[in-house]
Order: C-alpha cells, then sequence, then structure tokens
C-alpha cells in the first residue's frame, strides 16, 4: 500500500542512498568469484520470471533480484552446495519481499506547502450526519407505538396520509393528527436539539 508524503524541498535536496550494484555487472564480482558470475549469467533470466511472479512492477522484480543476489554474494563462500543455489536466491527473493510488504513503503513528493484538508463544515461531515441519524431514531423509540409506526410509515416508507390510514386501519384525519403530535414532540426532544 503505497501513502504519498509531501516533504520539503530541503530535505529532498539530500543525497539519495547509494544502492549495491547489480552482480552482474559489478567487475569485484567476476574477479573475485568468478562462479557467482556465471552462475548469474546462466540462471538470471529464469531468477527474474520468479522475482516477477512476487511484484507486479517489473522494476520493483529487477530491484528484488538485484537485492536477492547481492544476499546471495555476500553468502557465497558459506553456501556448501552449490547445486542449491536457485532454491538460496528464491529463499532470498521470498525473504526480501516479505520484508518490504511488512515495512509500509511510503512516497514522497517534493512541494512548498505541506497540503492541508479542508475542514468540513458539519452538514457535510458523515460522522455528524450518523450521529444525527442515531439521535433521531432514539428520539422516534421514544414514541408511543401508534405515533411511532406513522411517523415511520409517512416519513421512512415515504406512504401517502391516506395509504398510512389504510395500512393501520384508521382516519386519514387520525393520521394527520396523531404525526403532527408526534413532530410536536420530535421538535421538543432535549437530545434531538443537542445533535443540530
Amino acid at each position: 500500500m503505497t501513502a504519498p508524503v509531501c516533504t520539503s524541498a530541503s530535505a529532498a535536496a539530500a543525497p539519495a542512498r547509494q544502492t549495491i550494484p547489480h552482480p552482474r555487472l559489478a567487475p569485484a564480482a567476476t574477479s573475485l568469484y568468478p562462479s557467482f558470475a556465471s552462475y548469474v549469467r546462466a540462471r538470471h533470466p529464469a531468477l527474474l520470471r520468479t522475482a516477477r511472479s512476487l511484484t507486479a512492477n517489473p522494476s520493483d522484480a529487477e530491484d528484488l533480484l538485484q537485492t536477492a543476489l547481492a544476499k546471495t554474494y555476500v553468502a557465497w563462500e558459506r553456501i556448501e552446495d552449490h547445486r542449491a543455489l536457485d532454491g538460496y536466491v528464491r529463499r532470498a527473493l521470498l525473504n526480501t519481499r516479505t520484508s518490504q510488504w511488512r515495512r509500509r513503503r511510503v512516497d514522497e513528493f517534493v512541494c512548498d506547502e505541506l497540503p492541508e484538508p479542508e475542514p468540513r463544515s458539519g452538514a457535510d461531515d458523515p460522522a455528524e450526519r450518523q450521529a444525527l441519524r442515531d439521535a433521531m431514531w432514539r428520539a422516534i423509540l421514544r414514541l408511543p407505538a401508534r405515533q411511532r409506526a406513522m411517523v415511520v410509515l409517512r416519513y421512512y416508507e415515504d406512504l401517502s396520509e391516506a395509504q398510512t390510514a389504510e395500512l393501520l386501519g384508521v382516519s386519514v384525519g387520525t393520521v394527520k393528527s396523531a404525526v403532527s403530535r408526534a413532530l410536536g414532540k420530535l421538535r421538543e426532544d432535549p437530545e434531538l436539539g443537542l445533535a443540530r
């Protein structure tokens, strides 16, 4: 997961860290361990395919393979069975990739001013909307059962007064008066007054 971070221009001017040169290209590798150089020349395409299966980006795969080969180069004298080199390098690839997964990658972009998010107004804040919804439901639950049913049918189910009256088996006038009383109680509810 990549998280962009903005740094100041002075921090970006710091020298970049040095990377280990690719062992296949390093002259020291050919002079100290000619068998290592020949191994890399022979097995590089197959090992690169393995690295590409571990990463989504071909450039990251090349970096991953370079790191694994550098670890193999450092341990070259300690590796007793050179027939198992592919397994050793694959294990180094996997361990390196696992270490990268564990560390969160942060990309840094140079900018003069750090961006600040625009403050949200209360009406646009999802947490505020949810708090108001919760307070409304608690207030509706405090209404008498008949008024609660009429308010839910009228305003949450979007039924007309006639449909609500027919569903509850009462007159339209009863629905109008009960809903009016319920809305009055909701306007006076202290919890809703705090939430607004």
